[in-house]
C-alpha cells in the first residue's frame, strides 16, 4: 500500500495491493485525490472491503452486496433494488460505518422516509415504505450471514408500512364489455386488452408475445417470457416465477380475433413482438376507455383479478385456476378466498342434521 503525490497534476494517488478470493495478488490504483487525507481514507475503505472489516462504510458494503447478489436476481429486479439503494439508503446511511449503525439510526431513517413524498408530492404508500424497510433489512441480513455483523439493526428497529392490501378491484363481464367497446377504435388497444382479460396474463407476458407463441390449430397460447424496458433498452426475460411458464387454452372467439389482428400487421414474422407498445400506453388507454365507457378505473393488473374472479364465478377450483394463470393454488385460495362460494353454512347444516339424527337413534334405543 502506498500513497503518492503526482507533481504534474498536484493530486494524490493510491496504489493498493490485495489478495483476491482465489489467492491471487492483485493491484488497483486510484488517482485524482485532492488531499492526502482523501487518498488515505479511500485506501482504508479498500482494505476494509477486501478484508471484510465492518468498520467499512455502508456505501462500501453496498459495493460488496452488489458483487455478491447482482447476478443472482433478474435484471429488472436488480434495477429496482439498485434504484432504492442509490436514492433511499446511501444518501442517509452511506457514510456511516457498518458496525456503528444502530436500531435508533434505522428509526431515524424510517421517520425521514415516512415524512417524504414522491414526485407528485404525495406521501409514500404504506406498501412502498414496507418495501424500503425489507430491502434495507436484506442488506444487513447479508452482512450478518456472511460477513460477521453481530446483529441486524433494521430487524431490531422493527418494520414500517404494511403488506399489500388483499383488497382488489375487478370488472364484471358487463363492465369489461363496455370498456372493450369504448377502445375498439384502436385495434392494437382492443386486441391487447382482449388478451389480458380473457387469458389473465400479466402486462410483461402480453408485451413479449410473438406469433410463434400461438398454436391456432389447438387453440393454445404458450407463455414462456416477459418484456421489460430498462435503462432505455427493451429486454426479454424469463417469466416472473417457474409456475409462470405455462400453456393456456384460448377460447375459440379469441383465436379468431388474434388471427384477424395478425393479418393487419404487415410483414409480421414468427418471432416479432405483436404488441409493440409500452406499459404507459396501456395505462393511458385504460384511462381513456374507462372514462368513455363510464366504468370505474382499475389497474392493468386488475384485469388479471377480473379474469380469475370470472373463473371462480364459473365454478372452477383454485388448482385449475392456478394452472391457467401461473400461480400457486395456495395463493389463489388465500388472495381470492372471499370470492369462492362459502361452504360454512352447508357444513353447519349437515353437522346439525347429523347431531339430530344421532339423538333420534338414541331415543329409539331407549324406547
Amino acid at each position: 500500500m502506498s500513497v503518492h503525490k503526482d507533481k504534474k497534476t498536484n493530486t494524490w494517488r493510491v496504489c493498493y495491493r490485495y489478495t483476491d478470493w482465489q489467492g491471487i495478488v492483485r493491484q488497483t490504483t486510484k488517482r485524482g485525490f485532492s488531499t492526502k487525507r482523501e487518498a488515505l481514507a479511500w485506501e482504508r475503505e479498500q482494505k476494509g472491503k477486501n478484508e471484510s472489516d465492518l468498520t467499512m462504510t455502508f456505501e462500501s458494503f453496498i459495493e460488496i452486496y452488489t458483487t455478491d447478489m447482482k447476478n443472482r436476481v433478474k435484471e429488472n429486479t436488480w434495477h429496482t433494488k439498485e434504484h432504492i439503494m442509490r436514492t433511499k439508503f446511501i444518501p442517509y446511511l452511506g457514510k456511516r460505518k457498518m458496525n456503528e449503525i444502530k436500531a435508533k439510526d434505522i428509526i431515524a431513517w424510517q421517520n425521514v422516509m415516512m415524512n417524504s413524498t414522491d414526485k407528485r408530492g404525495k406521501p409514500y404508500s404504506p406498501v412502498y415504505l414496507k418495501t424500503l424497510h425489507n430491502q434495507l433489512s436484506a442488506i444487513f441480513n447479508h452482512a450478518v450471514r456472511y460477513y460477521g455483523l453481530k446483529e441486524n439493526p433494521a430487524a431490531k428497529a422493527g418494520n414500517m408500512g404494511k403488506e399489500k392490501s388483499r383488497e382488489m378491484l375487478f370488472w364484471t363481464q358487463e363492465e369489461y364489455k363496455k370498456f372493450s367497446e369504448a377502445i375498439m377504435d384502436k385495434p392494437i388497444s382492443y386486441y391487447a386488452f382482449e388478451m389480458l382479460y380473457w387469458c389473465g396474463i400479466r402486462e410483461g407476458e402480453l408485451l413479449a408475445l410473438t406469433p410463434a407463441d400461438f398454436d391456432f390449430e389447438r387453440n393454445l397460447l404458450r407463455i414462456n417470457k416477459s418484456f421489460q424496458h430498462l435503462g432505455g433498452r427493451d429486454i426479454i426475460t424469463e417469466p416472473k416465477t417457474v409456475k409462470s411458464n405455462r400453456t393456456i387454452k384460448m377460447p375459440e372467439f379469441l383465436c379468431e380475433e388474434m388471427k384477424d389482428y395478425f393479418s393487419m400487421i404487415y410483414g409480421l414474422k414468427e418471432n416479432d413482438r405483436i404488441f409493440t407498445i409500452t406499459k404507459n400506453y396501456l395505462h393511458h388507454e385504460m384511462d381513456r376507455g374507462s372514462k368513455s365507457a363510464g366504468v370505474k378505473r382499475i389497474r392493468i393488473h386488475d384485469l388479471r383479478h377480473s379474469h380469475i374472479s370470472l373463473l371462480i364465478e364459473m365454478g372452477y377450483s383454485a388448482v385449475a385456476i392456478a394452472d391457467r394463470v401461473g400461480h400457486e393454488s395456495i395463493n389463489i385460495t388465500y388472495n381470492y378466498a372471499h370470492l369462492f362460494p362459502s361452504t360454512q353454512n352447508d357444513m353447519a347444516d349437515k353437522l346439525d342434521q347429523f347431531r339430530k339424527g344421532e339423538k333420534t337413534n338414541v331415543s329409539k334405543k331407549c324406547g
